[in-house]
């Protein structure tokens, strides 16, 4: 059976991907476009401001991939992959749980299965450090964003499982529903406490010739007289990538638990119905 819940896990996560994949492509593409352009702007920017000062004028070279491939055939392949993967990841945390969570039905095990990876591996994190399109972010704090986004991955997941644990523990004492606001308030505090003690990105230390800002979104760039030769990146662009990000982890975790649900609803049906079968036989 678990292998039939696998290959299920798969194929929802690839539709969730390909769900994802086109509604990003139609509304977070125009957003990405607009900060490539941006970035590409202040840098010719920046190079004129370089070459006044007598500063070493880097050249980028030709691009490999064009934006049309890209933007196409490179993110639908990815976010492809990406939803096979947490479907595969999915359908593995399922067949662990069947049976051992309580009097959980199949169908809602799997919408609850879906909300709680979402949150734990996305929303959570995303509250600390938010997605950024292109142009957002240095390239010398790359490993330190990558790290720190994987500590607020691994904090939620670790905490949601305590808070699973510590609910279970005073559902005898205190009811369900008491026990598991309990537990809810004791999520919310352990990882607000994590959120506080790991820094903003603009506060690392590689950031710091760059000014005391709270995060790496580029600031105006200015002349040696302090005029602005150059806008800062668009709140609005900032704004709207943000929220098409989440958007699109909604959509694929959305179509994950929904279409997992009645799929799994349906196999551990069959599999009840065999087993009374075989009962009876006997």
């Amino acid at each position: 059976m678990e292998k039939q819940i696998i290959v299920r896990g798969v194929l929802v996560g690839a539709l969730g991907g390909l769900l994802a994949f086109v509604f990003g492509r139609i509304f977070g593409e125009p957003v990405i476009g607009r900060a490539i352009d941006y970035e590409s702007g202040r840098d010719a920017a920046q190079a004129v401001l370089d070459k006044a000062a007598g500063l070493p004028v880097e050249d980028m070279g030709p691009e490999v991939f064009t934006r049309t491939l890209q933007s196409n055939i490179g993110i639908g392949f990815g976010m492809l992959l990406f939803g096979i993967a947490m479907g595969a990841l999915f359908a593995v945390v399922y067949s662990v749980s069947v049976g051992r969570v309580g009097k959980v039905s199949p169908r809602n095990l799997a919408l609850l299965i879906a909300g709680a990876m979402f949150s734990t591996m996305y929303l959570v994190p995303f509250l600390k450090y938010p997605a950024n399109p292109p142009s957002i972010g240095h390239g010398e704090t790359i490993k330190a964003r990558t790290g720190l986004y994987l500590v607020m991955v691994v904090c939620s997941i670790a905490f949601l499982l305590g808070a699973v644990w510590l609910g279970r523990r005073l559902a005898a004492r205190f009811g369900n529903w008491t026990a598991t606001l309990l537990a809810a308030a004791a999520f919310a505090v352990a990882i607000g406490i994590v959120m506080l003690l790991l820094p903003s990105l603009g506060h690392l230390s590689a950031n710091a010739s760059y000014g005391d800002f709270a995060s790496e979104t580029p600031q105006p760039l200015r002349d040696s007289s302090g005029k602005i030769v150059y806008p800062g990146f668009s709140a609005d662009d900032l704004y709207a990538f943000r929220l098409y990000s989440l958007a699109a982890q909604a959509i694929l975790w959305t179509a994950i638990g929904l279409t997992f649900a009645p799929l799994a609803a349906r196999l551990l049906g069959e599999r009840a119905g065999s087993v009374q079968r075989a009962e009876v036989n006997s």
